[in-house]
């Protein structure tokens, strides 16, 4: 059984940074293809960014391209979403998930087959 627990959401005001955590247990992080997606109030689920299988490629949404990064620790079986330089339109509820499917790389939420329970993240001054 595959379960993955984020932590690390909370309070931050605009400029500040946070790091959410994703713990993947059941199966080896390398295996999956990693993402990070996100629903703000009123709005639809949205990609924020993946980590691939194996060596790992990046990919990022527009909207966070230079102020996020995605990181993986095998050793610990997680992966990482670094924000720096948060904005009030970042508030959310931040999900990890895990697509089995690594002969492509999934941007859509429905491609996605394990998911986080969800940490908020709030960014208010």
């Amino acid at each position: 059984q595959v379960l993955l627990v984020e932590s690390g959401g909370g309070l931050v005001q605009p400029g500040n940074s946070l790091r959410l955590s994703c713990a993947v247990s059941g199966r080896s992080v390398t295996t999956f293809n990693m993402g990070w997606f996100r629903r703000a109030p009123g709005k639809e689920r949205e990609f924020v960014g993946v980590i691939t299988w194996g060596s790992g490629t990046y990919y990022y949404a527009d909207s966070v391209k230079g102020r996020f990064t995605i990181s993986r620790e095998s050793a610990k079986n997680t992966v990482s979403l670094q924000m720096n330089n948060l904005k009030p339109e970042d508030t959310a509820v931040y999900y990890c998930a895990a697509d089995r499917d690594i002969g492509n790389t999934a941007f859509a939420a429905e491609e996605y087959d394990y998911w986080g329970q969800g940490t908020q993240v709030t960014v208010s001054s």
